[in-house]
């Protein structure tokens, strides 16, 4: 018996039948042209986009030039990349075995870990805060025991580091289960049945198969802790130089200095806003590359 061979036959696009259903009717929500649907888009464009282009209309390059030679935006700008990315590292190395121990596992533990790890997504940023100050200040939980090793976490830079890491680590560890799990299973049976041990098989099938949504997750934790607030000032503080990122420097810019306030503003939309924009266009190309020109798969 001759084995059947699977080939792909490459048809030019001419060759499709035009009758082919297209996007928006395939998903059920035909409405007359695809000119309706850019007007109900619109509505909500406008509504984030216009705040936006009102900072940057209330900017002079001039201005952006000239505080950028003041110590404390310097010192706001550092300490925010710095806290950011560290807080990011931290999620990569903890939140991984996290999201792939949820990618695998349906077990009531898993589900209640899962509900767990999304609780810091919807509480508000200011009780995470108090929550962190309760544990690690020095009348909280740990705080005697680190005090016994003279340790301080509190209104330090290291304070900063940790409720970025609270607040967004969540993003990741999401996104990152949610590309382990759509990863073919029979992929890791058949490395299994090769030889391959967990760790193998993890290292190369599911981080290679998975880097898009974990690098997609990692962006929006950086991004989440580059901008994180409320529960920074009140666990680390707001002080020049050690606890006061941009959108720290920002809230006192207003009280302060105007100026000082929108050009921080703008350089914290300006990083997250060229941030997305690489690493979609980056995941864009990727998906593009991976679709073929038009192919039918046919057995013989």
């Amino acid at each position: 018996m001759r084995p059947k061979i699977k080939t792909n036959i490459f048809i030019p696009a001419e060759a499709v039948p035009e009758n082919t259903a297209s996007a928006p009717e395939q998903a059920g929500l035909r409405f007359s042209s695809i000119g309706g649907w850019k007007l109900l888009v619109l509505p909500m464009v406008l509504f984030i986009s216009l705040p936006i282009l009102a900072l940057f209309l209330n900017v002079t390059p001039t201005d952006v030039w000239n505080n950028l030679h003041q110590e404390e935006v310097l010192q706001a700008i550092h300490l925010s990349l710095v806290s950011a990315l560290t807080a990011t590292l931290i999620t990569l190395i903890f939140g991984t075995p996290v999201a792939a121990y949820l990618a695998v596992s349906k077990s009531r533990y898993a589900r209640w870990v899962d509900s767990l790890m999304d609780l810091p997504t919807v509480l508000p940023p200011s009780v995470a805060g108090v929550a962190l100050l309760l544990t690690f200040g020095r009348k909280g939980l740990f705080g005697p025991t680190l005090e016994a090793f003279g340790l301080s976490i509190p209104f330090t830079t290291i304070a900063v580091v940790i409720a970025q890491v609270f607040i967004a680590s969540p993003y990741y560890i999401k996104a990152a289960s949610i590309g382990f799990s759509n990863i073919d299973p029979e992929l890791k049976q058949a490395a299994g049945l090769d030889g391959a041990d967990s760790a193998q098989i993890f290292a190369h099938i599911t981080l290679p198969l998975s880097w898009k949504a974990m690098l997609s997750g990692a962006v929006m934790t950086w991004a989440r802790s580059l901008g994180e607030f409320g529960a920074t000032i009140i666990f680390a503080g707001n002080f020049p130089g050690v606890t006061q990122t941009m959108p720290l420097a920002i809230y006192i810019g207003f009280q302060v200095d105007m100026s000082v306030a929108i050009t921080l503003a703008v350089i914290l939309i300006s990083f997250s806003f060229l941030t997305l924009l690489l690493v979609k266009g980056l995941l864009f190309k990727e998906y593009f590359e991976d679709q073929p020109i038009r192919s039918i798969s046919k057995g013989n």
